[in-house]
């Protein structure tokens, strides 16, 4: 069997007295479109923060494709993963071209000044998430869902092995919700893992290959989401009654009824 590509042991992750991350041991394969699930709090954002290097980690160890991250600069690390943020953040005037050249920079020496190669892969990059038609317009001028295609756009031209992405569907009608899914799901069969943080269960559940639920810094199971997703599951994870069937096209749905007052259950 060939070696997982994204491989966590032992991880740990302390904020002065909080343990955000317990004992995090995870193994996932390339290919794979992997979902993030739990409530606010539980680790999942300081989980791929510590996957990308933001965060240090106070204990343990992540490889990916083999290779030891805690050993690598952040430039290097930027070959390996790539991070799509909840928010775009401050774009100071950049055209939508500018934004998705950006995600070209770890593969700059010394000088920036964009190559051929570059400027062909960027724009094979717009023409792949349907924003070609936008390459010289603003960030600041563009919907919620162009904005969020961009930055996946930018991510993607990285060419990592693992990208990161937090909820990407947050600002989103539900058009754009199915577009983004389906983009990203797109971008899991190229061999890159990606791996999604998102509130929208069922969103989750259909395009996701594993899901890997977590509360309060630890992992409670990983699997299918046809098998993983339960209403018990729910109910001990988000607090939550809920119903979970499957529709007439076999994909599974979570519809939530009501919160359980903690004191009483």
């Amino acid at each position: 069997m060939a070696d997982p590509l994204l491989e966590i042991r032992g991880l740990n992750k302390k904020f002065g007295d909080f343990q955000a991350l317990k004992d995090i041991n995870l193994e996932l394969d390339k290919g794979l479109m992997i979902g993030l699930i739990g409530p606010n709090g539980c680790g999942k954002s300081t989980m791929m923060k510590c996957i990308c290097k933001i965060h240090d980690m106070s204990s343990g160890s992540i490889h990916i494709d083999g290779e030891d991250i805690s050993r690598k600069k952040p430039a290097e690390v930027s070959k390996l993963v790539a991070t799509v943020p909840a928010e775009s953040g401050p774009t100071f005037g950049l055209t939508v071209t500018d934004m998705v050249m950006l995600g070209r920079y770890p593969f700059v020496n010394r000088i920036w000044w964009e190559n051929p190669e570059d400027e062909v892969v960027v724009r094979n990059a717009l023409k792949t998430f349907g924003i070609y038609h936008l390459r010289k317009k603003q960030v600041s001028m563009l919907s919620s869902g162009e904005r969020q295609r961009a930055m996946i756009a930018k991510a993607y031209v990285q060419e990592p092995k693992v990208m990161l992405v937090d909820e990407p569907t947050s600002h989103l009608d539900m058009k754009y919700k199915l577009q983004v899914m389906e983009y990203l799901k797109k971008m899991s069969h190229t061999d890159m893992t990606v791996i999604v943080a998102e509130h929208d269960i069922s969103l989750m559940a259909r395009y996701c290959d594993i899901c890997v639920i977590m509360k309060k810094g630890e992992i409670q199971t990983i699997g299918d989401p046809k098998v993983v997703i339960t209403e018990d599951l729910i109910r001990d994870v988000y607090e939550v009654d809920s119903r979970i069937g499957l529709d007439e096209d076999g994909e599974i749905y979570v519809l939530p009824k009501k919160y359980i007052d903690v004191e009483e259950y």
